[in-house]
């Protein structure tokens, strides 16, 4: 397989795992880019998605983070699930403001991963960072 072929398949299993969602789509999440141990989404945020303080819930940034650690993850063409994250908050984000989580493969040994998640905002400050531990466990995402 050519390093083009694999970029593409990363590509094809991100789009795939979105399109099986029910929250990505409903949140309005974008692939923007991925690679083997890499991806890219954004996410505007909505009125309907902030909290009491009318910044964005804590929680969706997690999920917008979650999410691109899940395409990485799995962009070698192994069902992987999370074993483990955490995430520091660094910036509020407002209404109408768009994220990007942009996620990197930091290792990866036998069955288990580490990945680092940084979330920016629409002025590419760092609103979040976000670590996760991966584990295969095991069938294709996209059989070739």
């Amino acid at each position: 397989m050519t390093m083009s072929d694999v970029r593409t398949l990363a590509r094809r299993i991100a789009d795939i795992m979105l399109k099986g969602e029910g929250t990505g789509p409903y949140w309005g999440i974008r692939v923007e880019d991925a690679d083997v141990g890499y991806s890219k989404i954004s996410m505007t945020v909505r009125e309907d998605m902030l909290n009491s303080h009318m910044i964005a819930h804590g929680g969706l940034i997690f999920a917008l983070a979650d999410t691109a650690f899940a395409y990485a993850c799995n962009s070698h063409n192994q069902a992987a699930v999370a074993q483990s994250a955490s995430i520091v908050f660094t910036s509020p984000v407002k209404n109408g403001e768009r994220l990007e989580a942009e996620a990197r493969e930091v290792a990866l040994i036998g069955r288990s991963g580490v990945y680092a998640i940084t979330v920016k905002g629409g002025d590419g400050r760092v609103v979040a960072q976000f670590q996760g531990q991966s584990r295969v466990v095991g069938g294709k995402i996209v059989e070739e």
